[in-house]
């Protein structure tokens, strides 16, 4: 937010006016007289100047504060304060005590981030120590020495006059041999929120809470009729365990009221878990069964129980980079197209798994940065709401307040632009008690300090955090939600209403520039050559379907894998996105190889034609079909394939079988001729790698081929002299008479059966057979068109 927007009450009235001089003079006093009181020691002390004694002394302890309740106090609590102090020094500390520092009321939520970034103590802008009863004093304190504290003060005590947000610190005082005399030696500060009762007016406050994961289901699958699935790792079993990431995310969440934003690829794993599972194995080579069934069962049972009649955004499936797709992956050809099957996944995923209709029009950029582009990829494939962040939309030095989250900007959009500062309250560690509890505290420093700006104006505010809180960040940001949830100043509110808000007409609507984009961010984007590498599995998941009987079987697995190569969770993360992709076009290149033709050696043609077998091996679990067979002479004046230079036949193999193709050849001279056969399929695009062999014709001589014309002919002259003859003597028989022919009567027989052996000097009859070789046949390995391979 703009500084302008970080004082609070740019109108106050009269009496809050007079409140605040009046509270701010009564803090005054006893600040002066403390200070009066620190400088007050040995002439020795008096010729140090006080500050540069107080700034190289505040450092001597390191005071931790672990422990703040209540963390907005209301009248009549009692405030406790814990923590423990350590001597970091080389000298004892004598006369020791850890007291209680109250400072002035805070007047901006810039004086709050001043505050924060502050270290050690710096005397009139710590207040003074509340004394009296409420300390904890140390008798000694050794080097290296460890003390614990806790102070409790009733919080009428502090004399907390005007709502606001006071700076609060605890400090340990105490003298050492080199500097024996009262002085401040360590000092953590923090920062108490003070709302007496019931705002008028609360502001409206909407808090995501995103369950998302890396990616961890691969695109391998069993051959089984379940196709059961692999994962890269079984660490999705570890966040699911009690605990575990995922877990606490559930069982926190459930007890809060935020807008749950869900990755479905998430889901379909946690789904996929639950049935039988493998797990790849640390070398990659093999698997194991997974073991987290119970696990995942009951996670998600928990989850549909939590979500029936809560709002939920479904982000697409896998959660895709928005940015790297803005940036580096629009100009690949069908990288679009996939965000928009990924929207519609997702939301059709979220629906099937969790019986719950989702939001599945809301875009989440990484961290909410804005430029043009990323603002066309995010709303391309259908969603008209762009959730950006107050650091990337930037409001002008004009605007006194925070505005309502919500506004148009342009082409139909609306931005919805979370509050920065919220929204990353509870980045880093919050493993170690005291960086939790000051994240805590400032977070709810800034939440009042918003609805102090203008009491009178209701706003309405989105908290986008980071879309995978760990463990202790996800506690410390439930702690924040139940500190607000008696809603003294803020009530709840689902995304859903937060987008419809009536726009402040003072708020930025301006999208930055490409310029303007986040270098840190564009750092790890996922580059050009990522998407052009999943494109290219797309393609070659093109093809493969075609010739599938069940493609839905490859379709689903390794469509899913497609969205995960493009998830924002790789950022970061480079080399494992890189070795995903690469994995998946690796294994989907190992289906495709299923189907290829049998190698093949050179073939021997021993006649004029014969039959060429080639063989299709189909290594899939499932058929092939929608495929021919091209098999092409390369020089068809020598050899022809049927009765040109290549002939094509459909294919279809049953799974885990071979099938032989025929051709028929046809040779007009000898020598080698070399035969390519080619898988295509039906649209023409070739499948696999051609396999090259040669065939060898070598009986077709010329001399055989005279020798055969001149049988032939002679057959021919042999038959027509045979007929000549016979018609000869038939003209002279008849020509003598039937009395001629009574030496033999007609007992004789038949026409051409007298006492004369057969073949001796009768002529062959018209209809005898000619005797010529048998016709040709396409039969394989016939005599006279044998084939060698």
């Amino acid at each position: 937010m703009a500084e302008a927007a970080d004082t609070p009450g740019t109108s106050p009235s009269p009496a809050r006016r007079w409140l605040r001089r009046t509270a701010a003079l009564l803090a005054g006093a006893p600040l002066l007289t403390g200070m009066l009181q620190l400088s007050a020691g040995p002439a020795a002390h008096a010729a140090v100047p006080e500050a540069a004694a107080d700034a190289t002394g505040s450092n001597t302890v390191d005071v931790s504060l672990n422990k703040l309740t209540p963390n907005a106090p209301t009248e009549g609590d009692t405030l406790t304060v814990s923590g423990t102090v350590t001597n970091d020094g080389k000298q004892p500390v004598t006369g020791a005590q850890a007291g209680l520092r109250l400072g002035p009321v805070l007047n901006g939520r810039s004086e709050i981030d001043s505050a924060a970034k502050r270290t050690g103590y710096q005397p009139g802008s710590d207040g003074t120590e509340v004394g009296g009863k409420y300390v904890k004093k140390f008798a000694k304190l050794a080097p290296g020495a460890r003390e614990d504290f806790s102070i409790s003060v009733p919080v009428k005590a502090l004399d907390l006059n005007a709502d606001g947000v006071y700076q609060l610190g605890v400090s340990l005082s105490g003298r050492t041999a080199a500097q024996p005399w009262a002085q401040v030696l360590g000092f953590e500060r923090t920062f108490l929120p003070w709302q007496s009762g019931a705002a008028d007016t609360k502001t409206k406050t909407t808090y995501l809470w995103p369950l998302i994961s890396t990616a961890h289901l691969t695109a391998e699958t069993g051959s089984d009729e379940q196709q059961t699935p692999v994962f890269t790792d079984d660490d999705l079993a570890e966040e699911l365990a009690p605990g575990g990431r995922l877990e606490q995310m559930l069982s926190l969440g459930r007890e809060l009221d935020v807008t749950w934003v869900v990755d479905p690829d998430l889901l379909a794993s946690v789904d996929a878990m639950t049935r039988s599972y493998r797990v790849r194995t640390a070398d990659g080579k093999s698997t194991t069964a997974g073991k987290g069934q119970a696990l995942a069962k009951e996670w998600l049972n928990d989850l549909e129980q939590t979500v029936q009649g809560k709002k939920i955004v479904a982000l697409p499936f896998a959660d895709p980079d928005l940015a790297s797709l803005a940036h580096n992956g629009k100009a690949v050809t069908g990288s679009l197209g996939r965000l928009k099957d990924a929207t519609d996944m997702g939301a059709e995923a979220v629906d099937t798994i969790l019986h719950v209709k989702p939001r599945s029009d809301f875009a989440w950029p990484v961290d909410g940065a804005l430029d043009p582009s990323v603002v066309d990829v995010s709303t391309s494939a259908g969603a008209h709401t762009v959730i950006a962040r107050s650091d990337s939309l930037r409001e002008s030095d004009g605007l006194p307040y925070t505005p309502n989250a919500a506004r148009p900007i342009g082409g139909g959009t609306t931005a919805v632009v979370a509050d920065a500062r919220l929204s990353t309250a509870f980045q880093g560690d919050m493993t170690g008690a005291e960086t939790s509890t000051l994240a805590l505290q400032e977070f709810l420093a800034q939440s009042l300090m918003v609805n102090l700006q203008e009491p009178d104006r209701q706003r309405s505010i989105v908290v986008a955090p980071q879309r995978m809180p760990s463990v202790s960040q996800a506690q410390t940001m439930a702690k924040a939600l139940t500190a607000l949830s008696d809603e003294r100043w803020s009530q709840s509110q689902d995304l859903s209403a937060a987008a419809k808000a009536k726009p402040d007409p003072a708020a930025s609507t301006r999208v930055p520039s490409a310029g303007a984009y986040p270098a840190a961010l564009r750092k790890h984007e996922l580059p050009r050559s990522a998407f052009q590498s999943l494109q290219n599995t797309q393609n070659k998941l093109n093809r493969f379907k075609t010739i599938l009987s069940e493609p839905d079987r490859v379709i689903t697995p390794f469509g899913r894998a497609i969205d995960r190569g493009m998830s924002t969770s790789w950022r970061g993360r480079a080399g494992d996105a890189a070795t995903f992709r690469k994995d998946v076009e690796r294994y989907l290149t190992t289906l495709t190889r299923q189907v290829a033709l049998i190698q093949k050696s050179d073939a021997k043609l021993s006649g004029r034609s014969a039959t060429i077998p080639v063989t299709v091996q189909n290594n899939l679990v499932q058929d092939v079909d929608h495929m021919v067979l091209r098999l092409t002479s390369e020089n068809p004046t020598r050899l022809k394939i049927g009765d040109k230079a290549y002939w094509e036949q459909p294919v279809k193999v049953a799974g885990g079988h071979a099938q032989s193709v025929k051709f028929t050849t046809t040779a007009n001279a000898n020598g080698p001729v070399p035969v390519y056969a080619q898988l295509f399929t039906e649209d023409g695009q070739p499948y696999g790698k051609p396999v090259r062999f040669d065939v060898n014709v070598t009986e077709i001589t010329l001399t055989v081929m005279l020798v055969i014309a001149g049988g032939v002919l002679l057959l021919v002259l042999a038959g027509f002299r045979m007929y000549t003859q016979r018609k000869r003597a038939a003209r002279q028989r008849a020509e003598e008479g039937p009395e001629e022919d009574t030496e033999n009567g007609p007992e004789d027989g038949p026409e051409g059966e007298s006492g004369t052996e057969p073949g001796e000097d009768d002529p062959e009859q018209p209809s005898d057979p000619t005797p010529d070789t048998a016709p040709e046949s396409t039969d394989p390995s016939d005599t006279g068109e044998r084939v060698d391979r």
